[in-house]
């Protein structure tokens, strides 16, 4: 075949007329290519960028949301808590009764988490939701917080376009392993994370997590064990500031069987990978209750401490049949040794809790408490050993598991000895969850390991995930000097270093105050729960019409209602009492002091809690407002409801009086009926007798007869 020989003229005119058709000169398709190369290469440094963690992550986040494509389509987002139970479920390696290898290689640790408005420990990869906060920082992955009808927000992930990008270019390798934790078995149905709550439970264990298929009926299903929170061997003293401490005798070490620890088990399944220790490690777990001095007084006679045998056993066991010879107390009560009191102010005493534990489980506990007439409730505890670490080298992750008991045992020994009324109040605020509120924690320690600058421990990375482990959600860190660093969580603080403990009346002030802000959180919660009720039942009476029963059950709730606002308006005086009573040492001479003064900035604190009850006042009379509203509103349905059924008995007489007048008529007629039917049953009955019997024989009827036949008419 002939080839045709092109000039250069020829040649430029054809390569204008693909410019013109839209087709690409060489050099400009050279160009896309190599911009197509770069993007290519981009994308794979963003996967390469990310660690196997992070990319499997990434992929459990993309398989359970997706964005809206169009206006009207929905959005789908995984809950905080859903994701928290897959990345655990995914270290573990999801159902018990068929592991597979881990998924993920992350540490836990238990964390008190609140779920449909009840707190629960759970068991909390905060290296996991590290990643996912990485993943959010690098616009692979959103956030969206709500609000909940319960007062608090609630957090969601999705994936976004950029990070589905680099989903769709994971490799088997990544997202096989995946793949069998989401997916039922043998479908592409995912695992849904379904909770089933347990009222009869208060102990913080109080409801399970299951992974469900939710697509069939009869649909592959197991329980997730989170929940489950570890126990770990240990022994420990009682420990209370001498700030707190008016005479007495010293707490009681058992610094003597630290060594029994070391012989006991331990339930942690994952092994720990340990970033930080501590040596001589004291805890302080702390919180606010409504108290008062009469309040104390009763305290104090519970304890016996104006007795000649002060303290003694208790049990939080409620015995009910008062006269009989003997008690029967299951094992479990708490040894009570007071060390000093004033009748209507403060008591300090140890309490060692003598709980059965687990087989080969070794814990000797043993706190000290601080109760103050003002609400600053202290419970403290020096760590003696924590497996075989006695005093030094006690790691983040077995401390955790302390905090643990301290957190729940500590409810538990002065929910036994504070009278049935503040018991009330705190069921009232804490919503029948009680047992296990909030508490702030505070951490000091002689010394930590490894010793750095603040700014390092705050490294988003390993440091920072040990530190949330025992404190929350890290905030900041300072140098208050060389040897000592003060790190902020959410959940408490940490003061290590070697000079920590001359600086307790700081600290016992400041955990003071953080108490009454936590205690003004949950309250704020608390009075709109009830506010929002009280709006419920105003709707609900607006509607009274549509039901017979509205109005009484109202009435009902009314009245429970005026007890619940009267009694939050009893714990928002002790709320404002306490911030009065809140005493604030006045600033340290030398520098460490006045560093750690300034870094806790106690007075601001203190004012804005102020301004924060004034608040609070406004709107508790907003509340009553409410409240007022809501009985004038019943008062004038049940008005309306008596008014139509005045009007329904009138109509009712009015329609029974014209019934009893159309009677009436009737028996008259009946009564004309008889009498006809009667004479002609008579005249009848004559003619049957007589045979031809008529009338007109008669005299009368004849000489009737023809006068009418006679007349001219006729």
């Amino acid at each position: 075949m002939a080839t045709q020989k092109v000039s250069p003229e020829d040649e430029d005119a054809l390569f204008k007329n693909d410019e013109e058709d839209g087709d690409l000169t060489p050099s400009e398709s050279e160009s896309e290519e190599e911009e197509d190369d770069e993007d290519d290469d981009a994308e794979d440094e963003d996967v390469s960028a990310l660690t196997e963690n992070q990319r499997r992550m990434l992929y459990i986040i993309a398989s359970y949301t997706k964005p809206s494509l169009a206006d009207q389509d929905k959005s789908e987002w995984i809950r905080r808590n859903a994701l928290i139970v897959l990345i655990y479920e995914a270290i573990v390696g999801g159902d018990p009764d068929n592991r597979k290898p881990p998924v993920l290689e992350y540490d836990y640790a238990p964390s008190s988490q609140l779920i449909e408005g009840r707190r629960v420990w759970l068991n909390v990869p905060h290296e996991g939701i590290s990643d996912v906060d990485y993943l959010c920082e690098e616009g692979l992955v959103q956030v969206l917080k709500m609000a909940s009808d319960l007062h608090s927000s609630i957090t969601a992930y999705q994936v976004t376009s950029k990070g589905q990008q680099i989903v769709d270019r994971l490799s088997k390798i990544d997202k096989g392993p995946v793949n069998e934790l989401v997916y039922a078995p043998g479908t592409k149905d995912l695992m849904m994370v379904t909770w089933e709550m347990d009222e009869t439970v208060t102990d913080g264990t109080g409801g399970t997590f299951h992974l469900v298929n939710q697509k069939s009926a009869d649909g592959y299903e197991y329980q997730s064990s989170i929940t489950e929170t570890e126990d770990v061997s240990y022994v420990s003293s009682a420990y209370i500031p001498l700030c707190l401490r008016q005479g007495g005798r010293p707490t009681l070490s058992n610094a003597h069987r630290a060594h029994e620890s070391a012989a006991g088990e331990m339930q942690i399944k994952d092994v720990l990978d340990e970033v930080i220790t501590l040596n001589s490690v004291s805890v302080i777990v702390s919180e606010f209750m409504p108290y008062g001095a009469n309040n104390m007084v009763t305290t104090n006679d519970n304890l016996g401490s104006q007795q000649r045998v002060q303290g003694g056993l208790f049990t939080p066991s409620v015995e009910t049949d008062k006269v009989a010879t003997k008690l029967y107390i299951k094992p479990g009560m708490t040894k009570v040794d007071i060390l000093d009191y004033s009748l209507s102010n403060h008591v300090n005493f140890e309490a060692e809790i003598n709980e059965p534990e687990d087989g080969g489980i070794v814990q000797i506990e043993q706190f000290g408490i601080s109760l103050n007439a003002s609400g600053a409730c202290f419970y403290g505890m020096q760590i003696e050993a924590v497996q075989d670490r006695i005093r030094d080298g006690i790691s983040l992750d077995q401390l955790s598991r302390v905090l643990v008991d301290v957190q729940s045992d500590s409810s538990v020994v002065v929910d036994t000895i504070i009278t049935k009324h503040q018991l009330d109040l705190e069921k009232l605020i804490f919503r029948d969850d009680e047992e296990n509120r909030s508490k702030v924690k505070l951490i000091v320690a002689n010394e930590i390991v490894p010793h750095l600058l603040a700014e390092e421990y705050m490294d988003k990375g390993e440091y920072e995930n040990e530190l949330r482990q025992v404190i929350g959600d890290t905030k900041t860190a300072y140098d208050i000097s060389e040897h000592d660093v003060l790190i902020f969580g959410e959940e408490g603080l940490m003061l290590v270093g070697p000079n920590s403990r001359h600086h307790e009346p700081l600290l016992c002030s400041f955990l003071e105050v953080m108490n009454i802000d936590i205690y003004t959180r949950t309250f704020y919660q608390r009075l709109f729960f009830e506010v929002d009720l009280v709006r419920q039942m105003k709707s609900r009476v607006f509607n009274a019409d549509s039901d017979p029963d509205t109005v009484p059950r109202t009435r009902r709730e009314m009245a429970a209602a005026s007890v619940h606002l009267t009694m939050l308006e009893e714990v928002l005086g002790y709320m404002q009492e306490a911030l009065e009573h809140v005493h604030i040492p006045p600033e340290p001479p030398e520098s460490t002091g006045r560093q750690l003064y300034t870094r806790l900035d106690i007075p601001r604190m203190k004012e804005e809690l102020s301004v924060r009850v004034r608040d609070l006042q406004k709107i508790m009379k907003g509340a009553w407002e409410e409240f007022q509203i809501l009985r004038e509103v019943t008062n004038n349905a049940r008005d309306a409801i008596w008014f139509r059924l005045n009007e329904q008995i009138q109509d009712n007489t009015k329609l029974l009086c014209d019934l009893q007048e159309a009677n009436q008529k009737g028996t008259n007629a009946l009564e004309m009926m008889q009498i006809s039917l009667g004479g002609l049953l008579a005249f009848a009955t004559l003619d049957r007798v007589t045979g031809d019997w008529t009338v007109m024989d008669t005299k009368w009827a004849s000489s009737l007869s023809n006068f009418i036949t006679g007349s001219p008419a006729w």
